[in-house]
């Protein structure tokens, strides 16, 4: 009996995990491995003619699993071209966590918000355990505006690295507490149930209304807002896939940066495309193919603001890549790609990082991961 109860409460325990990572089922039907052409969107070229050399905003945007084969998918999905074309200083970054040699998530969303290497699964602490702060609590200190933009719930292992602070990615009530600690001035994503649904019965919506915030979950209202701070939780857990979230993404970000650029002083912003990963999880070619065109088509919005304001610069890069996907088969003219992969899991292989704005000379050649959050905070003097 106490064999049973121990496995039951086990059980218990992981439900929420298993919930939130329902999406790494593997595929196999090899019919999901084809993206065969579909509609394509036109790619505009920006020019990069800037203020000053240092930026007064940074757009930090995470294709959460994408590497230069997901990125190529995207091309050659796109007829040949993306809005990535515009970003002219490339790098890489070498993505190993303090635990393992394949990183997860949340030690490689950790890298990148902090600039330091942790343990697998672990959220805004160093591999002993202890909490430091990110570009975008740095930033927030020193009164610029933040945002954070996912289409997985906010609480999700990478926008949870840049705002909390817990052992576990696992914690995700925790990690929606650890908001109430802050005084970010946008966050778009799914994750409603974990500030409602609590087990030590705190309504975490009442609590970020009474901080000032405007409470939605609806994006047709969340783009009609215009001023103060905004948490627009998009989903009671997840968002759908790109073809079933109507330009989520991309309005998000829109509407992120419209808020936040009324900060005379700047602002920090993190986009993450989250189910580029997903898709690589389940070896489904059409998945990741959709959601680097929902993703490129956010850096799109990034680029039309940064090339007006001309002092925006606008970092895209990744956490890790998954799935090891090789691009098999494909033309460019008829948009169709076909991957093969090498696991339903992440690799350790080097991930691209572009830029483009002032500043974008500083994220070229190869890096670690943790240089990144260095050279912003260097940057933006944080």
């Amino acid at each position: 009996m106490k064999r049973i109860l121990s496995v039951l409460l086990v059980f218990l325990m992981a439900a929420p995990l298993l919930a939130q990572e329902n999406y790494k089922t593997l595929s196999k039907e090899d019919s999901l491995k084809i993206y065969n052409g579909a509609s394509t969107y036109d790619v505009k070229s920006y020019s990069a003619t800037f203020k000053k050399q240092k930026p007064k905003n940074i757009i930090l945007m995470i294709g959460d699993g994408m590497g230069t084969a997901q990125v190529f998918a995207g091309i050659t999905a796109n007829g040949g071209h993306l809005f990535l074309d515009n970003f002219k200083h490339v790098g890489f970054s070498k993505t190993q966590s303090a635990s393992d040699y394949v990183t997860d998530s949340a030690a490689g969303g950790t890298a990148l918000a902090a600039g330091y290497k942790t343990y697998n699964g672990a959220i805004g602490v160093d591999k002993d355990t202890i909490a430091h702060p990110s570009v975008l609590e740095k930033a927030e200190e020193k009164g610029l505006a933040t945002g954070l933009v996912s289409t997985s719930a906010i609480t999700h292992a990478t926008p949870a690295s840049f705002i909390a602070h817990q052992p576990s990615r696992s914690m995700y009530e925790e990690i929606a507490a650890d908001f109430m600690n802050t005084d970010i001035d946008v966050f778009i994503g799914g994750g409603y149930k974990h500030f409602t649904e609590r087990k030590d019965g705190r309504n975490l919506i009442n609590e970020l209304e009474s901080k000032g915030y405007t409470v939605l979950q609806d994006m047709n209202k969340i783009e009609k807002v215009k001023k103060g701070k905004l948490a627009g939780l998009t989903a009671y857990e997840h968002n759908g896939r790109a073809p079933e979230r109507d330009g989520m993404l991309p309005k998000a970000t829109d509407k992120a940066i419209s808020l936040l650029k009324n900060n005379k002083d700047g602002f920090f912003l993190m986009v993450e495309g989250s189910q580029i990963d997903w898709g690589g999880h389940q070896n489904n070619t059409i998945y990741i193919v959709e959601e680097v065109l929902d993703f490129d088509q956010s850096i799109g919005k990034a680029l039309e603001f940064a090339a007006k304001d001309k002092e925006t610069l606008i970092i895209v890069t990744a956490d890790h890549e998954t799935g090891g996907l090789g691009i098999n088969k494909g033309n460019i003219n008829k948009q169709n790609v076909k991957g093969g992969y090498t696991t339903g899991s992440h690799t350790a292989v080097m991930v691209p990082v572009f830029a483009f704005g002032p500043g974008a000379e500083n994220f070229t050649g190869i890096m670690e991961n943790t240089d990144i959050p260095k050279r912003i905070s260097e940057l933006l003097e944080l």
